[in-house]
């Protein structure tokens, strides 16, 4: 083999400026790193500092809300079977109540904390939050107009929790439906109709709301009979009856008040009514008006005195008019009737005539 080929297959020396280049990009990444270890040192610093304050003050806050939330409950059972306390909601309902308001504030202080702390750990890294901030303006305005009825039942259901409105077991009359309460979100309140639908009533819809269940209610009963009756009797018999009931369970519970007779509501030629009422618990007037009137009834027939009621009154199909039936005469039926006369055939003239 030639001295040529040989010196052409052996490796070439490896040049020695290549070293030296490599040692310049050493030397300058390692006093790029010299330069910036502190800045780097200092932006994770803030960044691990804005993490610790942000977790523990939203930790700090939500036990804070938890603890407001626990120290309600507290007082409210303190008045529970008092007559205070009959007069307020149950236990049950203010308890989720105060549950619903909780969350609410608590996932508000998270967001806004969180939030911000994302904010800041940004501006660490030296990024311009002035265009995100205005993007985030714009789609958030885009959003609001977009899904502003959203927002608008959102708002109404936290209104509607923290005025305490209504709650679930409650009956109320919502303007587009009545029942009573099943389930109570921030959107959308569900109803249980008399007849046993459901309706899914949006809290942004809702313009009055009529609670039939907090504080009292009131049962009315209307007692018939005839004006000839003694009124005296009649309030006796139905002031026995009232306290017969009050005495018993559990109707004793459910009445508030007693029983009054108002006195006479309207007299007529063929009647008069006795206005009686009574203050109830809530929701349980239907029930006591039911029995105060089964109860009135047995005393008004145990004193012999009859009820009468608005019936009205049947036509009498005997003593109806027979000629009611038949059809007026007719002018052509009389032959001198001037309609007759006109319709009568004028007769030939005579032709034999000299």
């Amino acid at each position: 083999m030639s001295l040529s080929v040989l010196l052409a297959a052996a490796p070439s020396p490896e040049p020695v400026g290549s070293l030296g280049e490599a040692a310049e990009q050493a030397g300058n990444a390692a006093g790029w790193v010299e330069e910036n270890w502190s800045t780097w040192l200092s932006t994770g610093l803030r960044i691990l500092l804005i993490v610790a304050v942000a977790i523990t003050l939203r930790y700090l806050i939500r036990r804070a809300l938890t603890n407001l939330i626990d120290r309600m409950n507290r007082s409210a059972q303190a008045v529970e079977g008092t007559a205070l306390g009959g007069l307020l909601v149950n236990a049950e309902r203010r308890r989720q109540r105060s549950e619903a308001i909780g969350s609410v504030l608590r996932s508000v202080a998270s967001f806004l904390i969180m939030g911000t702390a994302a904010l800041m750990i940004l501006g660490a890294f030296k990024i311009n939050l002035a265009p995100l901030l205005a993007s985030a303006g714009v789609a958030g305005v885009a959003l609001g107009f977009g899904a502003r009825n959203l927002v608008t039942d959102f708002l109404s259901g936290v209104f509607m929790i923290l005025e305490d409105q209504y709650g679930v077991g409650d009956t109320i009359d919502a303007g587009v439906a009545s029942g009573e309460v099943i389930e109570v979100g921030l959107r959308v309140t569900k109803l249980r109709g008399d007849n046993g639908e459901i309706w899914y009533v949006r809290n942004g819809e809702v313009k009055r709301i009529g609670n039939l269940s907090q504080g009292w209610s009131t049962a009315g009963v209307d007692v018939t009979v005839r004006p000839t009756e003694d009124l005296e009797q009649v309030r006796k018999a139905i002031t026995a009856a009232a306290e017969t009931m009050t005495k018993e369970e559990p109707w004793s519970e459910r009445l508030w008040g007693p029983v009054e007779v108002l006195g006479l509501d309207a007299v007529l030629l063929d009647s008069m009514t006795v206005r009686v009422t009574a203050k109830t618990m809530p929701g349980k007037s239907v029930g006591v008006e039911r029995e105060l009137r089964w109860r009135i009834k047995q005393a008004l027939d145990d004193a012999g005195i009859r009820m009468i009621g608005a019936v009205p009154a049947q036509q009498d199909e005997s003593a109806a008019d027979p000629t009611a039936g038949v059809a007026a005469p007719s002018a052509y039926a009389s032959a001198t009737s001037p309609q007759s006369m006109a319709t009568t055939p004028i007769p030939p003239a005579n032709l034999n005539k000299h």
